[in-house]
């Protein structure tokens, strides 16, 4: 099958990104997610279902099909702005792996035309649709939030077991692998608990970064445009102080730590 005919569902498309991976970056939003995080700024993505969200007073339709081969102009418009900053594409959501096959051919469609690639994912699912992106990926931004099981269920619907096994699994692979944690007031933001994340995170084969996520409250709105209930309206973003102290908690495993990524 010809990979630019290859069809999946999109939300959003963020040219000129300065997160997300190196450079200067277009990032593909996928629709759809195995799980739901009581933080997540993009409730939108959770559902693969196309939904209408209520912006500014006016209704807005979330979600589109498209082909790689119709991505594609798109993302090569910036190709100089990749090339002189070292950027290039990442592909975020929801969760990409549930649009395996989708990742794969725009990924692929992506390194054919020299550009660099990088995913934001859980690895939350089997690792064969992991190992479907492999060969056409630079680089893995990978989170893992929590290393209590039953806690990382109680704040985001599922275990953590498939989670960390897969990132020893990816680290194995050869492909550039960070892990980022999302600190969350009440959820993960003690010293314990982001001491035990970026332990696990130093024994994986050449990790070398672990990026530290501040919460912060930005995508509130989308969930009254939804319908639906913010169930963490009452948490503060944490203060800069109590970043500063996670950080350095995070740099005795011995990586490269940081606020942000």
């Amino acid at each position: 099958m010809n990979i630019y005919e290859t069809k999946g569902r999109i939300f959003n498309i963020q040219r000129f990104s300065i997160h997300d991976g190196p450079g200067i970056r277009t990032i593909v939003f996928f629709k759809g997610c195995y799980m739901r995080c009581a933080w997540c700024c993009n409730p939108e993505s959770q559902s693969y279902e196309i939904e209408t969200m209520i912006e500014d007073g006016k209704a807005k339709t979330v979600g589109k099909d498209v082909t790689v081969g119709e991505l594609m102009p798109e993302i090569l418009a910036d190709q100089t702005y990749y090339r002189r900053s070292g950027g290039g594409v990442t592909l975020s959501g929801g969760e990409i792996l549930g649009q395996a096959d989708f990742a794969r051919d725009l990924l692929c469609a992506c390194k054919e035309a020299g550009l660099h690639t990088a995913v934001e994912s859980t690895a939350n699912a089997p690792f064969e649709a992991i190992e479907k992106i492999l060969p056409y990926l630079d680089l893995y931004l990978m989170d893992i939030k929590h290393m209590d099981s039953a806690k990382h269920k109680e704040f985001t619907t599922a275990g953590n077991e498939r989670i960390l096994e897969n990132a020893k699994r990816i680290a194995k692979s050869g492909v550039e692998l960070i892990i980022r944690t999302p600190v969350v007031p009440g959820f993960n933001d003690t010293a314990a608990e982001i001491k035990a994340i970026s332990k696990f995170a130093s024994t994986l084969k050449g990790v070398k970064e672990h990026h530290l996520l501040p919460y912060h409250r930005l995508g509130q709105d989308k969930y009254d445009g939804l319908g639906r209930k913010y169930s963490l309206k009452c948490i503060e973003p944490p203060p800069k102080e109590k970043m500063e102290y996670l950080l350095s908690v995070a740099e005795e495993s011995g990586l490269k730590c940081q606020i942000g990524g």
